[in-house]
């Protein structure tokens, strides 16, 4: 009796934080999202006014459309950046202690909270700061460069900052189980480097590429305190969006934001998945 409990058992810790800490939540952000609201009260009911709000507003559908622009913008440019850090870390880096140490360095950046980070950008991007100051000085310019912050390109530029190291990663991983000696056959059979790259790596990189794209997608989609600072209240997400209405007590129109937000991550996520199959990088 007990042998066949047993994987039972075993699976039963996890399996009750998952319902407490995961599943519950998620239940209760959906039950609150039917919910009816006016300025000093909630009332439990089951009202569709939320979704339908929601998802009529054109302010809806612009942010909508804002936040996936930012979400493009970072995973395509983390994505070369990573690859290519990645690639000469696998590749051309010979010392695995070298490997570890410069896979370290790429870690500092995190020995420091999120928001000292992106606070560091603005004495630089500012209009008198580091960067347009030296430009001036340099005479490559003759006054400053207002869209370096509180822009859409200060906001994607934070957001590179802060998760890129989620794109090496993955595929610093899946570049290091690639067995070598298939390197050295599509070599051996005359293929150049950019051959070998495109027809030997990039294919065995994708697990990686596609778990790196679902950490950078995810954060970003969810992110609004890199919105709020670095864009200087100019610029709107959907993580933002809530966090205004929380802080207007708008509690069940938060939530239906919510679950409307974890129906397009999922999607996103599945299509992913449909893509690359990711159980071979597990």
């Amino acid at each position: 009796m007990l042998p066949r409990i047993a994987p039972y058992l075993q699976a039963a810790p996890l399996t009750v934080a998952l319902l407490l800490f995961l599943l519950v939540p998620i239940l209760t952000i959906v039950a609150v999202s039917f919910w009816d609201y006016d300025s000093v009260r909630i009332y439990p009911d089951f009202v569709l006014t939320n979704y339908t709000e929601l998802l009529t507003s054109p302010v809806t559908w612009k942010t909508y459309l804002n936040t996936l622009k930012y979400a493009a913008l970072t995973w395509a440019i983390t994505l070369v950046i990573g690859f290519t850090v990645a690639y000469f870390l696998a590749f051309h880096v010979r010392s695995t202690t070298w490997q570890m140490v410069l896979f370290l360095v790429c870690t500092i950046p995190f020995w420091t909270s999120n928001i000292i980070r992106m606070i560091s950008w603005i004495p630089f991007l500012g209009r008198n700061g580091l960067l347009n100051s030296g430009l001036i000085s340099a005479g490559i310019i003759d006054q400053p460069l207002e869209f370096l912050l509180f822009s859409d390109f200060s906001v994607v530029l934070a957001f590179v900052h802060l998760y890129a190291l989620f794109m090496v990663v993955p595929i610093f991983n899946s570049m290091m189980r690639i067995d070598r000696a298939l390197i050295e056959a599509a070599r051996d059979g005359g293929a150049s480097a950019a051959q070998t790259l495109w027809n030997v790596i990039l294919p065995l990189t994708k697990p990686g590429i596609a778990i790196g794209s679902i950490f950078v997608v995810t954060l970003v989609m969810g992110d609004f305190i890199t919105v709020r600072l670095m864009s200087g209240g100019q610029s709107a997400s959907i993580g933002l969006m809530i966090a205004n209405e929380i802080s207007l007590l708008q509690y069940p129109a938060a939530a239906a934001n919510a679950v409307v937000l974890l129906a397009v991550v999922l999607i996103m996520v599945v299509a992913m998945l449909r893509v690359v199959d990711i159980r071979k990088e597990l």
